[in-house]
Formats: structure tokens, C-alpha cells, sequence
């Protein structure tokens, strides 16, 4: 706690400077939040609409609310058109609560009520549920569309249900079902999590929340009803109970975000699944995962933060044609991929 403003002040700075000072006009950009090991992801679309993906954690003296909050201006954000919260879990739904304070928020979207039992459970879900009072509330099912301007917003997964026909441009066999072993049944909230592909012209990108093993499968086996993305944001921070190689090489993404912790994801065999994932250019990520060695963490210049006193996010700006751009708010990096061919 009292290294709190040194993470603030990076915190604030972390979006801002010349590669991020003014919003796009042109490109939907995608602002990859650090709340250590949980989610916030931020989607400011050129029609000047926007998302939350989850919030992050409750507490430590108002952390996560604060990064978002900053990534929201370096967005031009002043109110959230959605707030979609995957599943009731603290590191993705305990932030809520104060996002909502700080900004306002039009509709809240999640998968209904909680599975589980508990005091401690129900606080999360009950503190969520008053927050949704400031705005509206949408539960989805899969199939269903979020009507962001100018961008697909498909749910794939939702309270345990799934996709059950396959989105355009998918449905193939996938082979790699043959290899595939399933895990003991989930019965939490991680596998109740709603999941989404997001398109953009020719721009696709999947983040599918804590989704777990044997859920995933199912999305991609024995059809593959997902197809190709362009950008895949590890499911479960890149923990090895999600991100089978069945599901992740069937999206064969080009490039993978890790939203995990210094401490929280980044395991060693979820770690190399994706990075031997076929036509993958590059792997970044939030953190320098620290029990995995540096023989499973990507190239210093693509991790945002290398320790926990700084809360650095990657931000993606992506066009039309396909085309997008990763940057490193730490150091600057940045890579532009052109569209897939």
C-alpha cells in the first residue's frame, strides 16, 4: 500500500504519451488494462461508442477503477456504453462496483445469477447487482449481439451454454479433437463465463473470460465453430486448466495478449501452447510471469510490466482492412501487423 503512488503516477502515465494522446478518429482501439492477474479490457470504438470487459479487483485503495479510469480518458471515454462482466469472480466482477461511480454506465451485461454458494459469493454478486441499479441490465445467451456501432459483437458462450451453429466463415472438422482430454466437469463460475468474438471490417479477435477446459472444447470440437482470429486474449490469464491446444490452434491466432498476474496465469504449459500455436507472430503480455522462468515468458520488450510496482497496459489499435497495432505503454514497443492474407 504505500507504493501506491508510484503505481498511481505510472498508472496515470501509462497510456499517455505520444502514442496515445489523442483518441483515434479512425481505429477501434483496445486497451489492454493491468489489474494484476484479473481483467479489464476497454474497447473505444470510431463512432465514439464503448465497452468494459470486467473491472478488476475491489480494493487496494481504488487500483483498478483508477487504471481504467485513466485508460478511459487517454480513450476520450467519459461513460460506458456497456459494462459486460463474464463471470462473478473478484479479480473480474469486485471492481464494478467503483467503476460505476466514477463513470457512468449505460447498460450492464452478463449471464444471470450466480452458481455459487457462500457469503462471500453472494457479497460479490449482491454488490454487483446494486451497481447495475444506475443503468440497465442485459442478460445474454449465446448467439446473441451486442449493437456496438460498427462492431460484431457475438456471444459465443454464456451460463454454461454455448454457440451451437458455427459464425460465418467457421464450422470446419478440426483434427486436433482427436488429441483431446477432457478435465473433471467445472462447476463454478469460470465455466459459466460469457465469451465473445468481436469483428471489425476484417479484424477478429476472441476474449472468452475463464472459460474453462472442457467448455472450450466444445466451441471448437468436433466442428470448429469459431474459425480464425486475428488476436486472442488468453482465456484464464494462461492458466493450464483453460487454453487446450485443441481450441487454441484451431483459432490459430496471430498474435496473443496474456492478461495475467506477476503472480496469478502465465503457466508453463499454457504458456507454450500458445506460443507453438501455428502462424502465431507474437506473444505479449501484462506481466513477467515469475514461476515460469524466462524460458516461458516472451521478449522483455512485449511484457507490459516486469515486476509489481507498475501498472503499465498494451494497447491495440486496430483498422478496418485488417491492419492493427500493439503497443507497450512501458517502454513504447510497438508492432503493426498488416491484415492476414
Amino acid at each position: 500500500m504505500r507504493r501506491w503512488p508510484i503505481v498511481l503516477a505510472a498508472t496515470l502515465l501509462s497510456f499517455a504519451d505520444a502514442r496515445t494522446q489523442t483518441p483515434s478518429r479512425t481505429a477501434l482501439d483496445v486497451f489492454f488494462i493491468d489489474v494484476e492477474g484479473g481483467q479489464a479490457t476497454l474497447f473505444a470504438t470510431p463512432a465514439g461508442e464503448s465497452m468494459l470487459v470486467d473491472a478488476g479487483w475491489a480494493g487496494f485503495e481504488g487500483r483498478d477503477a483508477g487504471r481504467i479510469e485513466a485508460a478511459a480518458k487517454q480513450a476520450g471515454v467519459s461513460r460506458l456504453d456497456y459494462l459486460l462482466v463474464t463471470h462473478y469472480h473478484a479479480d473480474h466482477v469486485g471492481g464494478v462496483p467503483e467503476i460505476a461511480r466514477r463513470l457512468p454506465v449505460r447498460t450492464f451485461v452478463d449471464h444471470g445469477a450466480t452458481v455459487e454458494q457462500g457469503e462471500r459469493p453472494a457479497a460479490l454478486f449482491n454488490a454487483y447487482v446494486d451497481a447495475t441499479a444506475s443503468g440497465k441490465r442485459l442478460q445474454v445467451k449465446p448467439g446473441d449481439t451486442l449493437p456496438l456501432s460498427g462492431v460484431d459483437v457475438r456471444v459465443v458462450s454464456s451460463g454454461g451454454d454455448l454457440l451451437n451453429r458455427p459464425l460465418p466463415g467457421a464450422g470446419a472438422p478440426n483434427p486436433l479433437c482427436r488429441d483431446f482430454k477432457p478435465l473433471e466437469e467445472d462447476k463454478t463460475e469460470n465455466a459459466r463465463s460469457v465469451g465473445v468474438v468481436l469483428t471489425y471490417g476484417n479484424f477478429r479477435m476472441i476474449d472468452i473470460g475463464d472459460l474453462t477446459w472442457n467448455k472450450e472444447h466444445d466451441l471448437v470440437c468436433p466442428n470448429n465453430l469459431l474459425g480464425n482470429v486475428d488476436l486472442y486474449l488468453t482465456t484464464h490469464h494462461g492458466l493450464d486448466i483453460s487454453g487446450s491446444p485443441a481450441v487454441v490452434h484451431a483459432l490459430r491466432p496471430r498474435v496473443a495478449i496474456m492478461n495475467n498476474g506477476a503472480k496469478k496465469g502465465g503457466t508453463r504449459s499454457a504458456w507454450q501452447t500458445v506460443r507453438d500455436s501455428p502462424g502465431l507472430l507474437d506473444f505479449w503480455q501484462l506481466h513477467f510471469a515469475v514461476d515460469a522462468g524466462a524460458d516461458h515468458n516472451t521478449a522483455e520488450p512485449l511484457i507490459a510490466n516486469l515486476d509489481e510496482t507498475t501498472g503499465y497496459g498494451i494497447k491495440v489499435s486496430v483498422q478496418r482492412d485488417g491492419s492493427f497495432t500493439v503497443t507497450n505503454a512501458r517502454n513504447g514497443h510497438a508492432k503493426t501487423y498488416r491484415p492476414r492474407s
